[in-house]
């Protein structure tokens, strides 16, 4: 299997986990952990969470921290967690919560509170520097946690200080809790703002495996200059009936729903299993 087939494959594997242990738990943002499906396979499949010395293994900040039963089905697949561990999602007493926790294998930083995921990015990068460690720090943000002011704060802070192993990538969906973004508070012209706070940026569509791929193996443009990805995705993406729809940023499926999402992010699945 070739690396774009292997994101493929795994992104089709982690939507399909999401609607399985969403349903089961009847918990989970669905539609925004379906949005960085493509995403969190590229990253998991790309980042190194176990060669290297933990103290220069590449650090990812899930900073959109309500998608993270994404990112659980993604560490289970490439063997980070147990083949049983997501039977725990959201259970009492789990660690596996709707947000993580750095407690868990793979995570190291819990997050939730939105805005704040690029500070920490920002710190992790400096704190590499500052170590002589040649880690990577990846962090996926949402296109609307970038109405918070913190998040430009760490991002002149991160161009002030030529953090160049640092990488946004931007889940560009377009959408939040309370509405559209460009109708709570707009960023676009989104690429032309970042560059003018000191990023060098690319565009991708967030869907298509060797984009993905590329954009985070790929050089930077300006190795020296912090990197940000937008890429642009779609709430729900995968399941017709979730695309695009903001009610989906919060419902839960009924069995019947469940069965004909199943059927559609993989048809040669079986919805009860």
């Amino acid at each position: 299997m070739s690396p774009d087939e292997t994101v493929s494959a795994s992104a089709q594997a982690i939507r399909q986990g999401i609607l399985r242990e969403s349903r089961r738990a009847n918990r989970g943002h669905i539609g925004s952990a379906l949005s960085v499906a493509d995403l969190v396979a590229g990253i998991v499949h790309t980042l190194d969470f176990s060669r290297r010395p933990e103290s220069d293994r590449d650090r990812f900040v899930l900073s959109k921290g309500h998608a993270a039963l994404a990112y659980y089905v993604g560490l289970q697949r490439i063997g980070v967690l147990g083949p049983r561990a997501l039977d725990e999602f959201c259970a009492n007493g789990s660690r596996l919560s709707t947000h993580p926790d750095h407690e868990v294998p793979g995570i190291h930083f819990s997050t939730g509170s939105l805005g704040l995921g690029v500070s920490y990015a920002a710190g992790s990068a400096l704190a590499a520097r500052l170590r002589g460690s040649p880690r990577r720090t990846v962090a996926l943000v949402s296109d609307a946690e970038l109405n918070c002011g913190l998040s430009w704060e760490a991002i002149m802070f991160a161009a002030h200080h030529r953090l160049g192993r640092l990488h946004l990538v931007v889940d560009l969906n377009g959408s939040q809790a309370f509405g559209a973004t460009r109708d709570v508070l707009d960023v676009s012209p989104l690429a032309a703002r970042l560059e003018a706070f000191g990023m060098s940026v690319d565009e991708i569509d967030g869907h298509d495996a060797p984009q993905v791929r590329g954009a985070l193996e790929g050089p930077a443009d300006d190795p020296s200059r912090p990197r940000a990805t937008l890429a642009r995705t779609r709430l729900g993406h995968g399941v017709s009936f979730m695309a695009g729809r903001l009610e989906w940023h919060y419902l839960q499926m009924t069995d019947d729903q469940y069965r004909q999402a199943m059927l559609e992010v993989s048809p040669s699945c079986d919805a009860r299993s």
